[in-house]
């Protein structure tokens, strides 16, 4: 099972949206996937149609990371309506903001990789929507997972966030994981015709090289709409959203090629 966190220091450039297209594009290849909702925003759990009712969430397991709390807390995407296949959620909880604390003790922050060792046989692939600051709740995403995906926008301050990320990321793997390795910054809500953005994109290539994965995501409206909706971006209509469900192909080939995840039997061509 791999385990991926979808990252960002600073609010607002779209992290979810892009757990969200990693997550439909998981589901389209038929990779066994969990997406756990660990930002208090839960938006991820809205974008994903998941009913609540009566279930356990993300701030009970973190509460009590033992498998019945664990499996109590999780559920099947609504997406798995349009297609078979498995796509659950752990269902995300302003609650969670409660574990967020500045300085969590070395106990807490391994609450989620002991979560996610119970159910390690049902998935190939985990995203971890984590919350967007380097408190606690992130710190407890990275101590269990391989590799963060940083996800960033080409505007003023996406250097200097991305570079706080990557270095908060080794600052874990050697204090805490050594296992942890950045998969890269995915810059998100490119418009390719702006210069500003093109400068903005070099400054990263220039920085921090290879780790800006390709492709680039470009601004489109067509995710918001799927999100809005509570579908997955890859049966949604339109060239954009064809376009846009490409681009998390080309992404997803980079984490499963990174996480060894093998290539389910019946999208072998």
């Amino acid at each position: 099972m791999h385990v991926l966190s979808v990252s960002s220091l600073k609010g607002g450039v779209g992290k979810t949206t892009v757990t969200l297209g990693l997550a439909s594009a998981a589901f389209a290849r038929g990779v066994r996937t969990l997406v756990v909702d660990l930002d208090p925003q839960s938006d991820v759990s809205t974008g994903m149609d998941i009913q609540v009712a009566g279930r356990l969430n993300v701030a009970d397991v973190l509460a009590n990371p033992k498998e019945k709390t664990v499996r109590q807390a999780i559920t099947s995407s609504g997406w798995a309506k349009v297609h078979p296949g498995t796509i659950d959620v752990m269902i995300g909880s302003p609650s969670a903001i409660n574990f967020d604390g500045p300085h969590p003790s070395v106990r807490d922050v391994w609450k989620m990789e002991e979560a996610l060792a119970t159910i390690e046989a049902d998935y190939d692939l985990v995203l971890i929507d984590c919350a967007p600051s380097l408190n606690a709740l992130t710190r407890t995403a990275w101590a269990a997972s391989d590799r963060v995906i940083v996800v960033t926008e080409p505007g003023l301050f996406s250097v200097a966030a991305a570079d706080r990320a990557l270095r908060a990321i080794e600052e874990i793997r050697r204090g805490l994981s050594p296992r942890l390795q950045p998969l890269g910054i995915v810059v998100n809500r490119v418009r390719p015709q702006s210069i500003e953005h093109q400068f903005r994109i070099k400054e990263l290539r220039d920085m921090f090289g290879p780790l800006v994965l390709s492709p680039q995501l470009p601004e489109r409206t067509s995710l918001q709409q799927a999100q809005g909706a509570a579908k997955p971006l890859h049966i949604w209509p339109g060239d954009s959203a064809q376009e846009l469900a490409a681009d998390f192909d080309s992404l997803l080939d980079r984490v499963m090629r990174t996480g060894r995840i093998p290539v389910p039997e019946d999208t072998r061509s």
